[in-house]
């Protein structure tokens, strides 16, 4: 959710309804209409400085079906598929390989610290929640197998079906390629292109058309794929993703958009999805407030994250 779901931008210390006095230029357009719209669907509470992309973003949805953002508006509750194609929309999808380094090399040390025990033949389980296009699982799955692990299993997890679907694609383009450390470089491999798949036997896949300006030129590794799996879940829901209880679970960059009474629900379902002993890694910063009974937080200088130390 990772994306509006996993974006690179400066944290914001309270997120809100926009102010009477913002609203004064969009008075051609209810956005707290749209705003609770969204907080009811999926929990995110839209900031100020994000209105004039919020509201394109609605326009854009209206327009491509033919209507206005008023026939839109009522049109949502007949149409589960233009419902998702909003919230798609809505949704920042952006994130990248390798975001925060040290995060990584504390699941590694974790996974480390598992294999040493008795228990080699349970799979060491993961969840990347709000996990955007994959680009966090995907470098977690790279990281491992680049230490030699191979009984691991990651899930991604997004609100965005279109997020979820080019996770699973699993192709990006080579600003994203640049990002990644040499020892994970073995994990990717180039896309064919549609004529060179035509005269080959291979089984890649051709390079799909996407409306970014922007074409992915290569994929991760089949080898990889095994290990990790993506779902669309939205994390105000009650039902967990997975009955698997998890080793760690990474939620990072996605809390701040949620209201407090709000993120203590989260983070109280995350805590009880997650093993005795396990871990919840937020980003620095977040949820500063929660003090629960059966998590303490870890002394870190760099990774903000809470060991489970009871049921």
């Amino acid at each position: 959710m990772n994306k509006l779901t996993k974006a690179d931008k400066k944290p914001l210390s309270t997120v809100e309804f926009a102010s009477s006095n913002s609203l004064m230029q969009y008075d051609h357009f209810d956005v707290q209409k749209w705003q609770k719209y969204i907080e009811k669907e999926i929990g995110f509470v839209l900031p100020d400085i994000q209105l004039q992309w919020f509201i394109n973003a609605i326009e854009c949805v209206a327009k491509s079906n033919g209507s206005t953002a008023e026939q839109l508006w009522y049109n949502l509750p007949k149409d589960n598929e233009l419902r998702q194609r909003l919230l798609d929309k809505v949704l920042i999808h952006e994130s990248r390989f390798f975001r925060h380094k040290p995060s990584i090399d504390f699941v590694i040390k974790c996974a480390s610290q598992y294999r040493t025990v008795d228990n080699n033949k349970a799979l060491f389980r993961i969840w990347s929640a709000g996990c955007a296009s994959g680009q966090e699982a995907w470098s977690l799955a790279m990281s491992l197998s680049a230490q030699q692990f191979s009984n691991y299993s990651i899930l991604g997890t997004d609100v965005s079906e279109e997020a979820i679907k080019n996770a699973r694609l699993g192709q990006y383009d080579k600003r994203q390629q640049c990002l990644i450390p040499q020892l994970c470089q073995q994990f990717i491999q180039p896309l064919l292109t549609k004529s060179e798949t035509n005269n080959t036997n291979d089984s890649l896949s051709p390079t799909p058309e996407v409306n970014d300006s922007i074409q992915p030129n290569w994929q991760v590794e089949p080898k990889l794929r095994p290990h990790v799996s993506f779902s669309v879940h939205n994390i105000i829901e009650k039902t967990p993703p997975t009955a698997h209880p998890q080793h760690v679970i990474i939620c990072q960059n996605m809390l701040l958009y949620f209201r407090k009474f709000d993120q203590r629900d989260i983070l109280t379902r995350l805590a009880e999805q997650c093993t005795l002993g396990g871990y919840i890694i937020l980003a620095p910063g977040e949820a500063l407030f929660w003090r629960p009974s059966n998590m303490r937080r870890i002394a870190h200088p760099q990774v903000n994250v809470w060991q489970k130390i009871s049921a």
